[in-house]
Parts: structure tokens; C-alpha cells; sequence
């Protein structure tokens, strides 16, 4: 996206940062209304399960926000390469978050469903926690790599002066693109088949014990397809730069509108399938967010209107 700065009217920069920034606003304050929720019940802070949901949420809300600044910053300043390499740091670790968290709960989920006596044990909020740590080391460490091999092959003058923040204009020796290489197809190849292998258990666990319960069979079905969904998603991230490659040798004229269609597709979009697979679909998360938002929103028009609570709402309430 930095090659826009330099291509790009004054209006296509303006409209591409405002479409940015709204899409932006609006998935931070649909992730951020998820994140209310879960810390407002402690039924969600005891499961091993929305601790890895959130967690996801928050790192997809990290990564998105790090996401927009390198955007914006790409059509007004030229950042110093500290900064720089500090938002990529952040950006590259969250981008490597995501596939691994959702490994890990692809993992949990096939303990909960076919090793249902045992899921208590290896399940527990504070391995949940552990897991997040180590999902955090280790997507730390090829950013860590490509600063230490900038040190090993650039003059120590790169980082005093201003560059375009983008990673393959920073990280751009053979050896970054060999790392880097090397880095997506070793995650690329675990994630997918920690998917594809524990939701198929699942599939199948799911099939054999609901023989008579046809609208269960349905929903594991459901939830498998929308996972595979979330992971072709998750997965373009990683794809990306090659099929960005191959459409820039194809249409070098369409740069800038090739690079913004992958930075929505890519970037943005995916960070709302979370709430959308986990939130929404999960009848206990949105119970209580019907609760925290939609009833208090009725409670607020009602008073404003100087209407009162029927019976109906009152019933509502009292239960809740």
C-alpha cells in the first residue's frame, strides 16, 4: 500500500482511507461489544473455551488497529524505521496469533466432544492462559528474526532514516524472504491440519451420537463448514503476497486497487467471522449479550419515551 502514496489522486487516497476507517470503526465496536460482554460474567472467565475466544478477539482487535495506522500513515508520513519496525512487530505476532489460537481451539473442541471424561482435566482456565503465552512466543519470534538479520546485512544508517512501513519493503534480503518462506508454509501446514483433522473427529463423533437428533448432526456440520470458512480466511493473510505477486504481473497498472482490495479482504474482513462464528452462534455469549445491550437499549428508549415495562419485559427482566 505505500506505492499508493505516490499514485493515488488526493480523492482515491481520501476514499480508501474513509472506507478503511469506517470498516475499521465498525468491526472494533462490534469486537469490542463481545469483549464487554465476556468480562461482565464470570461463566465466560471459568471456561477454557471463551478464554481462547476472547483472547482471539482482542489480538484480531490489536492487529486491526496496527493494521489502520500503517494504512493511514502510508498516504500521509514517512515513519522512522524504529516505529516502523515496532507497529510491524506488533502486526506480524497478532497476524501469526490468530491460526495458532484457532488451532488451539479446534484442539479443545475435539477434547470436549470425543474425550468428553477427560475434558475437565486437560481443560483448564489457567493451561488456556498457558497456551495463549506460548501462542504469543512463538509468533514473536520471526519478527525477532528479521530485525536481527536487518543488524546482520544493513548499515546501521537504516534506522535514522524514514521509510515506507510496509514488511516487504523493510525485510527485503533473500534471507527475510527465505525465513518468511519457510515461517508460512511451517504454520500454514500445522494449523490446517489441526483443523482439518480434529474437526473431522469431531464430524464423525458428531454423526455417531446423534442418530436420532438429526438438527444436532446439522449443527456440527454447520459449525465445521464455518470454521473451514474462518481458516481459507485466516489463511489468505498468509497467501497473500503470492497472489498479490502474480495479479501485480498481471495488471501493473491496477497497483494500488490490487493492494487495497487484498488489505480489505485480507486484514479486515476476517476480523469479524470471530464474533460472527463464536458470538452470535453461541446461544449461552448471546444470551448475555442480548441481555447487556438490546434489553438496556429498550430500558433507555422506554424511559425516554416515558413509556412503562409491560408485563412481558418485566418477566424478562426478572429472570435475567
Amino acid at each position: 500500500m505505500n506505492s499508493s502514496k505516490r499514485i493515488d489522486s488526493l480523492n482515491e487516497a481520501f476514499t480508501k482511507n474513509f472506507i478503511t476507517s469506517a470498516l475499521g470503526f465498525t468491526i472494533l465496536c462490534i469486537n469490542g461489544a463481545f469483549v464487554y460482554t465476556y468480562f461482565k460474567s464470570q461463566d465466560f472467565q471459568r471456561d477454557p473455551r471463551y478464554v481462547l475466544y476472547i483472547h482471539l478477539v482482542i489480538n484480531d482487535m490489536i492487529m486491526l488497529m496496527v493494521s489502520l495506522a500503517l494504512q493511514i500513515s502510508t498516504y500521509t508520513v514517512s515513519v522512522g524505521f524504529i516505529p516502523c519496525w515496532i507497529m510491524l512487530l506488533v502486526l506480524v505476532t497478532t497476524n501469526m496469533n490468530t491460526p495458532l489460537n484457532l488451532a488451539g481451539m479446534a484442539a479443545e473442541r475435539y477434547i470436549a466432544v470425543c474425550l468428553p471424561l477427560h475434558h475437565i482435566h486437560i481443560c483448564t482456565v489457567q493451561r488456556a492462559h498457558a497456551l495463549i503465552a506460548l501462542i504469543w512466543l512463538v509468533s514473536f519470534i520471526p519478527p525477532l528474526s528479521d530485525i536481527l538479520i536487518v543488524l546482520a546485512t544493513q548499515p546501521l544508517s537504516v534506522f535514522s532514516r524514514p521509510l515506507p512501513c510496509y514488511p516487504s519493503y523493510v525485510f527485503n534480503t533473500p534471507h527475510h524472504q527465505t525465513l518468511n518462506l519457510v515461517v508460512q508454509v511451517l504454520l500454514f501446514s500445522f494449523v490446517f491440519l489441526t483443523v482439518v483433522i480434529t474437526y473431522l473427529q469431531v464430524f464423525v463423533a458428531a454423526r455417531a451420537v446423534s442418530g436420532v437428533n438429526r438438527a444436532s448432526a446439522r449443527n456440527a456440520r454447520n459449525t465445521i463448514l464455518l470454521h473451514g470458512v474462518q481458516l481459507l480466511f485466516c489463511m489468505l493473510t498468509f497467501i497473500s503476497p503470492f497472489i498479490n505477486r502474480f495479479l501485480l504481473i498481471a495488471w501493473p497498472q491496477k497497483r494500488t486497487d490490487i493492494l487495497f482490495s487484498s488489505f480489505i479482504l485480507t486484514n479486515m474482513l476476517p476480523r469479524l467471522l470471530s464474533p460472527l462464528i463464536y458470538g452470535v452462534r453461541d446461544k449461552k455469549f448471546r444470551g448475555y449479550f442480548r441481555m447487556h445491550f438490546c434489553f438496556k437499549c429498550c430500558r433507555v428508549v422506554e424511559r425516554r419515551m416515558g413509556g412503562k415495562v409491560g408485563p412481558r419485559r418485566r418477566s424478562i427482566q426478572a429472570i435475567h
